[in-house]
């Protein structure tokens, strides 16, 4: 945060036996913090300390000492470091502010050491560092279970589309329908005016025409069930036929899926121990790399203000430790000294040793995209042919319940033959004048009248149809709403990765153009990082790799412009660098939701003018800023900011 915070948050630090600390307790503001002092004052160590309170493992316990602590409060909320030195080596404890301190590691810790900072010193290629954080596996799982839910949705949404294709017959079949159901009106009218006209011309018995009439009227009854039955039966036969042909046609796109559940379970063991080999290999490149760095620093000399904090005896002027000095190193964990020879042929074989691994943990990402992807199309044919066979056992269910049916039916439309035929004879028994024509038209309206019955009922069921299909075609705008945004959410997790890695690119060459405009260094225009995608072989394949390349342009005196390499830049320039890298990565990664600590250490290569603009430019992206630094780099910097002298 800029040093005009109206409300300053307060961080309290209370340190014991870490670095060459013995015993402090230093309490300062959000904002810039300067600890200022020369050599040998722990201000690294300091540094340590804060970083062991929220959560790092990269401090070093007092070397006289078998404890230590870190407690670090922040408004009212403390969180504790402890280290215990054992026969294996220091154990960390207590309840630190991060659980999983990586990302603060690589981009909120900028000590020396910084794998951030070193990478761009040493031209490493810089997408390794900058995606580290990136929980690949959760968005591979994501992934898959996105995948499942689309193509549910799809099947859903195509069943729907069959029902819109069928809506065009139902409606024509509607009226086709009324159509007949008009003709049969009609047709009814007639009859009925003969019947009126006829009984109008015979004197009858009103008693006998009643019984007649009423005769009729059961007949009409017992017709008009039979009808109803023998409609049901047609019914439940249409539908044992179409159940057969979907049955078919299931049983046959079921021969085409494997059962592949089994291989499924093996990919997902596959999966599971590559993922496991991935992490270890994460954790230990990681590890082989702040090694590798720590000790370099060693032999390089790097580490003399905390060798003298926690109590060397280098002061006396002794040459003979001099000369010992130059052929020797003593162990920052054991204590004991080694020939600088043995030491560096070490370090090579630890560093080839951490080539192969990168070479290996690549090899293993690169499986696990081929497993992942064979995998996923897998679940998805697994969840194709389950769907098939759970609507095989429906209709096997569906099929069984309909025969049961027409069975029950043929039985119930014999028994109402019989009921009919016995109606039909007792209504032709009561004699009226002109008894066959009579009975003749009774019988073809009775007739009519059933078939507008049905004809009236089967337009209520297309009508009912009709509605219930528009309903669900209806839904079926919120199902394709529902998969475009699962579509969309895929996309986003497919391109997660691409998405960060143009953001990191990005900000990085916003800011490092932003900074190389305040530092003004002579001929160095612009530095950049060039986000590329490269062929390489991994095993017997090959891949393609992103990669991140760092580019810088200078001019020469005539004003010419021309692209250098980063070996040539200087020191200052190759820490600057490193630094905007690494304040580029906090700020995608949104470290300062996780941290609100950027700390600063090694600075003597760049000059105190610059340090004090490059402090300026990161107090506008951090609410706790502090920084380690020599008296006469800290003469340039804001009164306003907080110091802090030499921590005993």
């Amino acid at each position: 945060m800029s040093s005009d915070t109206v409300t300053k948050s307060l961080a309290e630090i209370e340190v014991r036996n870490i670095g060459g600390i013995n015993e402090a307790s230093v309490t300062i503001s959000s904002g810039v913090s300067v600890l200022t002092g020369r050599n040998a004052t722990n201000r690294t160590s300091f540094l340590q300390a804060i970083m062991a309170g929220l959560g790092s493992k990269r401090s070093t316990l007092k070397g006289d000492a078998t404890e230590g602590s870190a407690t670090l409060t922040i408004d009212d909320e403390t969180y504790t470091r402890t280290l215990t030195r054992t026969d294996s080596g220091v154990v960390f404890g207590g309840d630190p502010y991060l659980d999983d301190p990586e990302i603060a590691n690589l981009f909120a810790f900028l000590l020396d050491n910084n794998e951030a900072r070193r990478a761009v010193a040493r031209g490493n290629d810089l997408r390794d560092v900058i995606m580290r954080p990136i929980d690949t596996d959760s968005i591979e799982v994501d992934i898959e279970a996105a995948t499942r839910e689309r193509d549910d949705l799809e099947a859903r949404i195509e069943e729907l589309d069959g029902l819109e294709q069928e809506l065009p017959e139902l409606e024509a079949k509607r009226r086709e329908t009324k159509s007949e159901l008009a003709d049969a009106r009609e047709k009814l009218e007639a009859k009925t005016a003969e019947l009126d006209a006829l009984d109008a011309g015979v004197e009858e018995s009103r008693t006998r025409k009643q019984d007649f009439e009423a005769a009729f009227e059961r007949v009409r009854d017992g017709q008009a069930k039979l009808e109803d039955l023998e409609f049901d039966l047609e019914t439940e036969r249409s539908t044992i036929e179409r159940l057969e042909s979907e049955r078919e046609e299931l049983e046959a796109a079921l021969e085409d899926l494997d059962e592949s559940s089994e291989k499924i379970d093996t990919l997902g063991g596959h999966l599971k121990r590559l993922r496991e080999r991935e992490r270890s290999l994460k954790e230990a490149i990681g590890k082989l790399g702040s090694v590798i760095d720590f000790n370099q620093e060693m032999l390089d000399g790097g580490r003399l203000d905390i060798d003298h904090a926690a109590g060397s005896t280098a002061g006396d002027d002794d040459p003979t430790t001099e000369l010992v000095a130059d052929t020797e190193t003593t162990c920052w964990t054991c204590g004991s000294t080694a020939e600088t020879d043995q030491i560096e042929n070490t370090l090579d074989r630890l560093q080839e040793l951490r080539s192969d691994e990168l070479k290996e943990r690549n090899m293993v990402r690169s499986k696990i995209d081929d497993l992942t992807d064979e995998r996923s199309s897998l679940q998805t044919q697994q969840s194709k042919r389950q769907r098939t066979e759970r609507r095989i056992q429906e209709i096997e269910t569906e099929i069984e319940t309909a025969h049961n049916r027409v069975s029950e039916l043929e039985e119930q439309i014999a028994d109402q033959k019989e009921t009919v035929e016995e109606l039909e004879s007792a209504a032709e028994s009561i004699k009226v004048e002109h008894h066959e024509e009579t009975l003749e038209l009774h019988r073809e309206t009775n007739s009519i009248e059933l078939r507008i019955e049905q004809l009236e009922s089967e337009i209520e069921s297309i009508d009912d149809e009709i509605t219930d299909r528009e309903e669900a075609i209806a839904a079926r705008e919120d199902l394709v709403a529902e998969r475009e945004a699962i579509t969309d959410e895929l996309a986003d997790l497919r391109t997660r990765v691409d998405r960060i890695e143009q953001e990191a690119v990005e900000a990085f060459n916003d800011h490092m153009s932003t900074v190389l405009d305040i530092l003004a260094y002579d001929n160095l225009d612009r530095i950049w990082i060039e986000r590329r995608e490269v062929e390489v072989r991994e095993g017997r394949q090959k891949v393609n790799r992103t990669r991140f390349n760092l580019h810088t342009v200078r001019t020469t005196v005539d004003g010419s412009a021309y692209e250098d390499s980063i070996e040539h830049l200087s020191e200052s320039e190759r820490e600057v660098t490193g630094l905007v890298f690494a304040l580029a990565g906090y700020l995608v990664h949104d470290v300062d939701e996780t941290v609100p600590f950027v700390l600063l250490d090694s600075l003597e290569a760049i000059d105190a003018d610059r340090i004090a603009r490059v402090i300026d430019y990161f107090s506008d992206h951090v609410e706790f800023l502090v920084a380690a630094l020599l008296p006469e780099d800290a003469k340039g910097l804001n009164e306003e900011y907080a110091y802090v002298e030499a921590i005993k």
